[in-house]
Order: structure tokens, then sequence, then C-alpha cells
């Protein structure tokens, strides 16, 4: 079983878009694909038209030691299950305070259905909270989700030194395997400067530090779609919501280059969707109301863990992504 984050700390730059259409189109492939909601938000929840108030068990369960992870999991379809998210857990990270091994949660649960997906992708909230710490720990790469703006490029270096701490103390196979640029526009000389320079930093650090040996910046790039924005309203994919939208090629193409099936060129740098007629709905959009507090102590979590030997890393300063 292949286990995923998306992460990155900053909101609004396509985790949740991301991982619920990467997702589709790993199942689409034929893939048993878990999505695992980590924000209390639970945009992901919403986006796949689930009703967290009438599952059996949502991931609060999960993380509180309520249920089981066989409690919790919804099927979505037959090759996409999702384990969905509720406000309550916001105050999970201070239920879990005084929890022994409380950074392993996720992982432990997970093992428990190592047999039943091929691929697992964990939703992580924009902090670098419990939560996200857990994330890191079960999973064995990160995808990092990136909107070609320099705002979006600040405060990566926190996320990196924190995933740097995680892969010395808590999870020695963890690496950076990709990034994703989403909302991008190519026509924009900007977004080509941002791509250049996140480009060139990762491949700067993959010489130095096994947590980038195997980065590499998809050549897909998400464009700005408003089909991708009105998908959540209805409880959609992209593929069920608007299959011939540059949305769902995008995320088609993206699939395809995760799992290096990719049999040509799908880089879209300098192409951008044209807006598209919005079709009459024949589904009525659902309403939501996000909340949530953030939490922010995942350098602190990690530093009390007691060190394993290892070589030690040095990352650098660097970036960060559509709708979540």
């Amino acid at each position: 079983m292949r286990t995923i984050a998306i992460v990155n700390q900053k909101g609004g730059v396509g985790k949740t878009t991301t991982t619920c259409n990467l997702g589709a189109g790993l199942a689409h492939q034929g893939k048993r694909v878990l999505l695992v909601d980590l924000d209390a938000q639970a945009h992901l929840t919403f986006h796949l038209g689930i009703d967290n108030t009438e599952t059996a068990a949502t991931v609060y369960d999960l993380m509180t030691g309520r249920a089981a992870m066989g409690k919790v999991i919804v099927a979505r379809s037959d090759r996409l299950h999702v384990a969905p998210s509720h406000i309550d857990l916001a105050g999970a990270e201070v239920e879990l305070v005084s929890s022994v091994a409380r950074e392993r949660i996720l992982c432990d649960t997970l093992a428990s259905c190592a047999d039943d997906y091929d691929l697992v992708l964990v939703d992580c909230p924009p902090s670098l909270g419990l939560m996200t710490l857990n994330a890191l720990v079960a999973a064995d790469e990160i995808i990092l989700t990136l909107q070609p703006h320099v705002l979006a490029l600040q405060g990566m270096s926190k996320l990196l030194e924190t995933a740097q701490l995680i892969r010395e103390r808590l999870n020695r196979r963890l690496k950076i395997s990709g990034v994703v640029f989403c909302m991008f526009d190519g026509r924009t000389s900007l977004s080509g400067e941002v791509v250049a320079d996140v480009e060139s930093f990762f491949a700067r650090a993959a010489r130095d530090d096994p947590l980038f040996a195997d980065v590499r910046v998809f050549d897909t790039r998400i464009r700005r779609n408003i089909k991708l924005a009105e998908a959540p309203g209805f409880g959609q994919t992209i593929f069920e919501y608007a299959p011939s939208s540059h949305g769902a090629e995008d995320y088609e193409h993206l699939t395809a280059e995760l799992l290096g099936t990719s049999t040509a060129a799908t880089t879209n740098e300098t192409s951008e969707a044209v807006p598209e007629k919005r079709e009459t709905d024949t589904a009525a959009p659902v309403t939501y109301s996000p909340a949530g507090p953030e939490a922010d102590a995942a350098r602190d979590l990690a530093a009390s863990v007691p060190s394993e030997p290892g070589p030690p890393g040095q990352p650098a300063p660097s970036p960060e992504d559509p709708t979540a």
C-alpha cells in the first residue's frame, strides 16, 4: 500500500481539490483508493458529497480511539473509499495532548487495512499541527501543492524543516516525491519564474538530502478552471461533474504521471482554460459552513520524540496552492 500525504501549511493552494480528483483519477485507472480527510473543516468530505452527520463514525472517532478504521470508511464507489472528517476533529489535539505515541495513531490504524488498498491519499489541514504530523509519520511520500505566486512560496522552509525532523526521528522512509502547481495561468511571466525557482531549488536539494532525492515537479499544471470550483457544491469529483472540462483533462494527465503511464507530453504551461459556459445544473448544490481552528505545534512535538541515529539533513528555504 502506497501512502501519500498531500501537504502545504498554506490554505487555498489545492490540497483538497487535488486529493479528491487525483484519488478519483486513480480509481478510474483500476486502483483501490482510500482518501483520508484529516482537516477539521471537512472540505474533502463535503467535496465528495458525504454527510458526516449521518455516518457511523468519522476520523475524529478514529484518532481518539472511539472507532476502528472499518467503522469509519465510507464507500464512495467500488474502488474509491473515504474516511470522512468532522468539525469535532478540531478538538482532537487537545484530547490527545497526554496520549503516548499520539503521532503514530494514523500510521497504526492504516496498518489494519494495508491489504485492502493500493493507494492512500491523505488530505492534510493547513497547519503543521498534530494531524499533519500523523500524516507525515504514516506516509511513504509527500506531494506538495503549490500556487505559482510569490506569497505561496513563503513559509515552505518550516514545512520542509518539519518533514526533515519526521524523517530523521519518526519515519525513515518519508520522501518528497512531487510538486503540483495548481491554479496555473501560463500566460503570465510570474508563473514561469516561480516554476523555474522551485525546480532549481529542488534540483539543488536533491544532491544533498535523501528527503528530496526523488522529488520532481510534475509536468502537468492544474489550470484555473471554473468547473473545479463548482464541483464541490454538487458533491462530485471533476470527472463526474464536468468530464470534458480542462480540470478533468489536467487531473487525468496528473494521474497518468503519478502512475508512470503518461505516453504524451502533458505540460500545459502556456495554455489557459477558456471561460466555460455554465450548463444548467440538474442537482441542487450542497450548503456548507466551514469552520475549525488550526494548531501548529508540530516542531515541538517532533522534537520531543527520542531521536534515532541517522544522517542529519539541511533543508533550505523554499516554496507553496487551488481550491480547498
